[in-house]
């Protein structure tokens, strides 16, 4: 008996030193049993005050607590604020990052370093009687070098900053080869740098638009959760297509690998009688997919939980190689209950002026060198979102706009036909002066099966917000609530219902209005940073032929 309160003990003291939020000797206490009693049972800390010290001395004898975690003190937040960092002269500080460049000079040393908080670096100023002076005598202190630095901040003797850090010692933590990092001095495109993905972060432009992308995520979860929204995690496999275009990469685990070489024999593969490929064979029983959307999912809580909005990501094969397309993207996806198209436009709007508002005010560093060096005049194209009422107006009355604009356009412009990128650009950067604009009821063969459809029979209650530079950046609708219309459109479609079983049970079991949208979270990043090619967008594109990292 005495081993196995010995082992509890164990138990209670390894509680103690696992958890994240430590546990009171006087808890771990408490779930001592008592030994020797017939009915073993756990009794509280009072009734056993004599043997509270135990855990708390077993621990003590088995292993250290674990230390506090503390946010680290990073450049941003010394060189960010109002006067660029003068409050921090005279302290002492400790710099962790990777070496920018390293100038020697006859009498100090100075190195900028940078640890992707912000686009600027802190200067380091080293003298030879500094503590590590020998590794930039040995030439380690290199370009791409990951080293760490302490000091004390000091006035900066030259116009570019305020501040600059005189160095105390310096520790050099990884080396870099000088001869064979790829990135120098000397400007590169953007090409290159996709095939060095793993090291383009550390350019100025590439840590920009990561600083903005992630502000852009942070400030929708915000949106979202601010407005009573309930994420969503929606799922990556399917067995249902949800734009009805058959454009998806299957999951399959028919398709073993037996050889080194990644080469299968495929005549493993097993068949029906009839010579196609036999579904319930593979892991899923049938035919499996990566997911191209999580609306449908989402709708699904969004008839449970009213408000809901999924952010994850989705695939599309798609063998496109534009500057606008990619093989994995992320999507956000709101679904409204007990809401129509009205609505959707509403809390789109709502939205874009949200996040955009956000950047502009958080990310003010990274905004200035996306205006100096990638697209001039984007903070005021992006000031307009914010300020300037969105317009809306019928695909139809769109179609006559640009008939009557006598423009002449690459696509055709015709109803019944999809607008094109250029068609959409035109109307919002040229008729409406950069204003956003939403075209509505788009007729019903050009949009997806699942938007409801208006009274003239004809068109759909679906919108598309266009913003300049991008065209269309959301694309949303008011969905088919009403089951035989559902049912319907699926026939029509030649779409197997019974795919879509689940789907129609939401039309049976207590249907109501609900509308939503999407947005490909990476137009949004090319339209907050004025990026051309959106696979600068995303950390590690994935592109037809491409997929490398």
């Amino acid at each position: 008996m005495a081993g196995a309160a010995a082992a509890v003990t164990r138990r209670a003291a390894t509680l103690l030193l696992s958890s994240r939020f430590r546990t009171p000797a006087s808890r771990v206490a408490s779930l001592i049993p008592i030994v020797g009693a017939s009915n073993r049972r756990f009794v509280c800390a009072s009734s056993v005050s004599a043997r509270t010290a135990e855990p708390a001395e077993a621990a003590a004898q088995l292993g250290e607590t674990v230390k506090e975690f503390r946010k680290r003190l990073r450049i941003d937040e010394v060189k960010g604020g109002p006067d660029e960092g003068l409050d921090w002269v005279g302290k002492g500080l400790t710099v962790r990052g990777w070496v920018r460049t390293c100038r020697v000079q006859s009498s100090v040393t100075f190195i900028e370093v940078n640890d992707g908080s912000c686009l600027s670096n802190m200067q380091c100023v080293m003298t030879s009687d500094a503590e590590g002076y020998d590794q930039i005598e040995s030439g380690a202190v290199t370009t791409g070098a990951s080293i760490l630095i302490e000091g004390t901040v000091v006035p900066s003797q030259g116009a570019k900053q305020k501040i600059e850090l005189k160095v105390t010692r310096l520790v050099v933590i990884g080396r870099s080869d000088p001869t064979t990092y790829p990135i120098q001095k000397k400007r590169a495109t953007r090409e290159f740098f996709r095939s060095i993905a793993h090291l383009r972060p550390r350019t100025n432009t590439f840590s920009a638009v990561t600083r903005v992308r992630n502000a852009l995520a942070y400030a929708t979860h915000k949106f979202f959760q601010e407005n009573g929204f309930v994420w969503v995690s929606s799922p990556i496999i399917t067995a249902s297509d949800c734009e009805g275009a058959g454009e998806q990469f299957y999951v399959t685990t028919l398709i073993q690998n037996d050889t080194e070489d990644n080469n299968f024999n495929v005549s493993k593969i097993p068949t029906t009688k009839d010579g196609k490929i036999d579904w319930s064979q593979d892991f899923f029983g049938k035919p499996a997919f990566l997911t191209v959307s999580g609306q449908l999912n989402g709708e699904t809580y969004a008839c449970a939980l009213s408000d809901i909005y999924t952010f994850g990501p989705t695939f599309r094969a798609e063998n496109s190689n534009t500057s606008r397309h990619l093989a994995e993207f992320w999507m956000i996806e709101p679904e409204l209950a007990f809401a129509d198209l009205n609505d959707d436009m509403a809390c789109a709007t709502a939205y874009l002026q949200y996040v955009v508002k956000y950047v502009l005010e958080n990310c003010k560093e990274d905004m200035e060198f996306f205006n100096t060096w990638i697209e001039k005049g984007i903070i005021n194209r992006l000031n307009d979102v914010v300020e300037k009422s969105f317009v809306q107006l019928s695909y139809t009355d769109a179609i006559d706009l640009l008939v009557k604009s006598k423009k002449k356009f690459e696509f055709p412009v015709k109803w019944g036909l999809d607008l094109q990128s250029e068609h959409e650009r035109y109307i919002t950067e040229q008729v409406f002066g950069g204003s956003p604009v939403i075209i509505r009821d788009y007729p019903k063969e050009i949009k997806a099966f699942y938007m409801r459809q208006n009274d003239d029979e004809k068109t759909v209650a679906a919108m598309d917000l266009l913003v300049p530079r991008v065209g269309e950046l959301i694309g949303g609708s008011q969905r088919e609530e009403r089951l035989d219309y559902l049912e319907a459109r699926l026939e029509e479609l030649n779409l197997n219902k019974e795919s879509y079983w689940w789907y129609l049970d939401l039309r049976r079991f207590g249907s109501v209005p609900h509308a939503g949208f999407g947005l490909g979270f990476e137009r949004l990043v090319q339209f907050a940073t004025g990026i051309e090619n959106i696979r600068d967008a995303i950390p590690f594109p994935r592109t037809p032929g491409s997929a490398d990292f």
